[in-house]
C-alpha cells in the first residue's frame, strides 16, 4: 500500500470510528437481546431472492459491458461474466484500491488498453447514475415518500443528481467528439511549466476519447439503456427481498422506499474499509432509523444482512472464478496499480 493510500485508509477509519461514535451516542441504549430476537426471526427464502436477483445483475453487467465493446472488439457475455465477479469481489475486498480491478482484467483478456477500459467504467457509472436517478425520479410519484421528513431535501437531491448526470453526458460528448482539441488545448495550456504533464495529459486524453466510442448507434444506445434500468430494478427488488425477510414493520416499506435505501447505501459505500465496509452499512441503518423510522435493532440487523447479500456475497463466487480464470486478486491489483500509476 502506498503512502497516499495510506493516508485515505487512515482519513476513511477516522470518519467512520467518528460515524459510529456519534450514531452510538444518539442511541445510547441497545438491546441485544432484541437485536437477537428481531434477526432469528429472517425468512431466509427472502433474503435467498435478494441474493439471487443480485447476481443477476451482475450478468446484466456482464451484457452491458459486451454491448460497450462492440465498436472494438466482438466478445461475449461468458467471457466477460468472470471479470465483472472477480472486481467486484476486489473491490468488497480491497476497497476502492480495487475499484479499477475489473477494466484492468478486461482489458488483458481482451487485447484493449487499459485507457480504454477506464473510459468504458467512466461511461458505464454515467449509465448507473442515469439508472438511479430515472428510478429516483419515478419514485416520487408514489405518495409513499412524501410523509419523509427530508422530503424535500431528497428531491433536491435528485434533482441535482439528474443535473450532474447531464453535466457527466456532454462532458463524455465533448471528450468523444473532439478529443485531440480537448488533449491538445490542456497540452497548451501546462506546456509551459509542466512539459512532461502536459504531453501525457494530452495522450491521455486522447487513449480516453478513443475509449468513449462505445455506443455507435441508435440501437446499442436504447439497448445500454435498458439493460441499465432493468438491472437497476433487479438491485432496488433485492433491497425489498431483504427488508421483507423481516417480519412487522419492514414490510410496510414499498419500492420507492427500497430506492431511497439504496441510494443511502451508494452515497455511504464512498466511505468503507477493505473487507470491513462500514459506510454503507452506516447509511442504510441510519436511513431505517432515523428516515424510515424503524427500530434501532431492526434496522441493524437489516443493515448489516443487505451489506451481506447486496455487497460481500459476490466475494465467493470472485474467489472461484478469479482460481479458474488462474488470476490473483493481490497480483492483478499490484500490477494494475502500476499501470495506473504511469497514466498519471
Amino acid at each position: 500500500m502506498n503512502k497516499k493510500r495510506t493516508l485515505i485508509f487512515g482519513a476513511v477509519l477516522i470518519a467512520l470510528c467518528l460515524l459510529i461514535y456519534l450514531q452510538v451516542r444518539a442511541w445510547k441504549t441497545f438491546d441485544w437481546h432484541m437485536f437477537w430476537s428481531r434477526t432469528e426471526h429472517i425468512d431466509w427464502l427472502y433474503a435467498f431472492y435478494g441474493l439471487a436477483l443480485t447476481y443477476f445483475a451482475y450478468v446484466l453487467r456482464a451484457v452491458r459491458w459486451r454491448i460497450f465493446l462492440k465498436p472494438v472488439r466482438q466478445t461475449t457475455t461468458a467471457r466477460l461474466l468472470a471479470p465483472q465477479f472477480v472486481g467486484f469481489a476486489a473491490l468488497a475486498l480491497l476497497g476502492r484500491a480495487g475499484e479499477m480491478i475489473r477494466p484492468y482484467i478486461i482489458a488483458k483478456k481482451e487485447r484493449l488498453t487499459f485507457t480504454s477500459q477506464v473510459a468504458v467504467w467512466g461511461v458505464e457509472r454515467i449509465f448507473d447514475m442515469g439508472s438511479f436517478a430515472v428510478l429516483l425520479a419515478l419514485s416520487f410519484l408514489s405518495p409513499d415518500l412524501r410523509a419523509l421528513p427530508f422530503y424535500h431535501g431528497l428531491r433536491e437531491a435528485a434533482f441535482a443528481l439528474i443535473v450532474l448526470v447531464g453535466g457527466l453526458c456532454v462532458g463524455a460528448f465533448v471528450v468523444r467528439r473532439w478529443g485531440d482539441r480537448v488533449g491538445q488545448f490542456l497540452h497548451d495550456l501546462f506546456a509551459g511549466f509542466a512539459p512532461k504533464f502536459a504531453h501525457h495529459l494530452r495522450e491521455k486524453v486522447r487513449s480516453f476519447s478513443e475509449g468513449l466510442a462505445t455506443i455507435h448507434d441508435l440501437a446499442s444506445a436504447l439497448q445500454l439503456t435498458g439493460v441499465s434500468l432493468l438491472m437497476w430494478v433487479l438491485i432496488a427488488f433485492a433491497y425489498y427481498a431483504v427488508t421483507h425477510a423481516y417480519p412487522g414493520e419492514l414490510r410496510s416499506l414499498t419500492l420507492p422506499h427500497q430506492v431511497v435505501l439504496m441510494g443511502s447505501t451508494m452515497v455511504g459505500s464512498m466511505l468503507q474499509l477493505p473487507a470491513v465496509g462500514g459506510g454503507s452499512q452506516l447509511a442504510a441503518i441510519s436511513m431505517l432509523s432515523s428516515g424510515f423510522g424503524i427500530e434501532k435493532e431492526l434496522a441493524v440487523s437489516c443493515g448489516v444482512l443487505l451489506w451481506a447479500i447486496t455487497f460481500m456475497s459476490v466475494i465467493p463466487m470472485g474467489l472461484l472464478l478469479a482460481r479458474r480464470e488462474h488470476v490473483s486478486i493481490r497480483a492483478v491489483a499490484e500490477a494494475e496499480e502500476k499501470e495506473a500509476a504511469l497514466l498519471k
